[in-house]
């Protein structure tokens, strides 16, 4: 069997945690943030988790993690 090769532009945004879901930020940080409350900013910190639809997607895209 080849190897099989990693998507760049997916693994600069996403990682594979130990139990196998894709960790990924979170949109909206970008610009704009004069017109956002800070409770809005701080939620925007956190990591989010990829939905269960797409996974099977992204084991194609990461392989390997």
């Amino acid at each position: 069997m080849p190897k099989l090769k990693t998507h760049s532009g997916t693994a600069k945004r996403f990682k594979k945690t130990k139990s196998g879901k894709v960790k990924r930020a979170r949109a909206g940080r970008r610009h704009i943030l004069s017109t956002k409350t800070k409770s809005q900013k701080r939620k925007l910190r956190t990591a989010a988790y990829v939905e269960e639809t797409h996974a099977v997607h992204m084991q194609q895209l990461l392989p390997y993690g």
